[in-house]
């Protein structure tokens, strides 16, 4: 079974940058496509960054210049870099990755979230 763990969120003020990191666990052979998603409340969740397998990158607008996504394949290992944090910021943010399991097949997976929020 695979697992995806973030973390990295917490408190900070606005200007500021947080570091998420998103670990896969378990029988992995291959992770494809990583996403980063966020829900602030009362809304959907809004996809922010995503980094593909050859490590070309795409980001919502909101986020472009501010955010980077990257990936170390060696060790399972994704991350958001975030600066110049706004309030409208705030969120739980999620890590979404296509991961080929011990199926031998593609399948999707969440983690359970990181908070993140931003004072201003």
């Amino acid at each position: 079974q695979v697992q995806l763990v973030e973390s990295g969120g917490g408190l900070v003020q606005a200007g500021g940058s947080l570091r998420l990191s998103c670990v896969a666990s378990g029988t992995i052979f291959g992770i494809n496509d990583v996403y980063w998603y966020r829900q602030a409340p009362g809304k959907q969740r809004d996809m922010v960054a995503v980094v593909h397998s050859d490590s070309s990158t795409d980001y919502v607008d909101s986020v472009k210049g501010r955010f980077t996504i990257s990936r170390d394949n060696a060790k399972n290992t994704m991350y958001l870099q975030m600066n110049s944090l706004k309030p409208e910021d705030t969120a739980v943010y999620y890590c979404y990755a296509e991961i080929i399991d011990h199926t031998r097949r593609a399948h999707y997976y969440w983690g359970q979230g990181t908070q993140v929020t931003v004072s201003s």
